[in-house]
């Protein structure tokens, strides 16, 4: 049992790391981060220099990280947490620990709001609805349990799902390399690859047998095998061909990868940004602000710039459409050569 509960603290710990890596507001309400070599305690958005991972501690709440003798940074203002803020992460704690999905009624009664104003809350903080969110939580513990080698039957009782079907249903379009084999660089998983050349420079292509997961310009197996140190890399096969004919396909013709299958994963916030991106019309571009608005996070600009440059998935997910507010091209991962000339061919089509 004492195993069990370090390994779930372990995870935490991951997790919290990554928000703040992510500058993920979504998490701010839920725990502060303590520098400890500064004795400064922070949001997890704090859009200051992030500090080395092992110079950091996490705490609950401002009050704990001042107990340990931290002061408030005087940048992002934790001590100051609004009361939406608050709310939103007490209600995250409540559906992480109900056994099933908690009522929006109940979860607005706990946290001291009307059912539909906190529901517009949650959204604009999380990018999902409370019920969303729970499914989406449900359905990660699941696979995860799998992916340890449970027994099906018990992953999905033990996850929340009141049946099997109930379990499959769910899945039907969302398995592939799972949540867990995401942030452990690819374990227990195949991914089928090759490295092609275009008329941009060489192109990586990979997937597992959901979807894409990676294409970037002028990377190799030595990249690949970094990216997913623990995952199966083959070949492409014939199947695999045909997806990276289509790969190929919306990269000459940037504009025409609508209908290919991706198997990427990120946190709520990423995954909302990644999304607006792809409603960007082929030949328009939008601004950082433009997107952290669009879903709802006004103030996330920084944010949204990092959610930008966190996809995997280069063109796919047209991470070239954001510039910046002045217009200019702004930076881009593969160059800003590559960035203008996919921006021509799509506003030549």
């Amino acid at each position: 049992m004492l195993a069990m509960m370090d390994c779930a603290e372990d995870d935490l710990e991951v997790r919290r790391w990554q928000a703040v890596l992510a500058r993920d507001r979504s998490w701010d309400g839920r725990f502060v981060t303590g520098v400890l070599t500064t004795g400064i305690y922070c949001r997890p958005s704090c859009p200051a220099r992030h500090p080395r991972r092992e110079n950091v501690a996490f705490f609950a709440a401002p009050q704990d990280a001042e107990a340990a003798g931290l002061r408030a940074c005087l940048r992002c203002r934790p001590q100051d947490l609004s009361r939406d803020e608050i709310a939103v992460g007490r209600a995250i704690e409540l559906i992480r620990t109900c056994e099933g999905p908690p009522a929006l009624d109940w979860l607005a009664t706990e946290t001291g709001y009307s059912p539909a104003h906190f529901q517009r809350l949650f959204k604009r903080a999380i990018g999902l609805s409370p019920a969303a969110y729970a499914r989406a939580l449900r359905f990660e513990r699941a696979v995860d349990a799998l992916s340890d080698g449970a027994r099906v039957t018990d992953a999905v009782y033990e996850a929340g799902f009141g049946a099997p079907s109930r379990f499959y249903e769910a899945s039907e379009e969302k398995l592939g390399m799972t949540p867990s084999a995401w942030r452990e660089g690819g374990r227990g998983t195949t991914i089928r690859w090759a490295v092609v050349p275009t008329t941009l420079g060489a192109m990586l292509v990979a997937a597992t047998d959901k979807g894409v997961c990676r294409v970037a310009f002028e990377e190799g197996h030595a990249e690949l095998a970094a990216r997913f140190p623990k995952a199966k890399l083959v070949a492409g096969d014939a199947p695999f061909a045909a997806l990276l004919e289509q790969v190929l396909a919306a990269v000459e013709r940037p504009g025409s990868s609508a209908a290919i299958p991706l198997d990427v994963q990120g946190t709520a916030f990423q995954e909302a940004v990644w999304r607006e991106l792809q409603r960007i019309p082929a030949g328009e571009t939008r601004s950082y602000a433009q997107i952290a608005a669009a879903i709802g996070r006004p103030g996330a600009v920084r944010a949204a710039g990092s959610a930008n440059g966190a996809n995997n998935v280069a063109v796919l997910i047209p991470c070239h459409r954001v510039v910046r507010s002045d217009g200019s091209l702004g930076g881009y991962a593969y160059g800003e050569a590559i960035k203008a000339e996919l921006l021509r061919r799509e506003r030549g089509r």
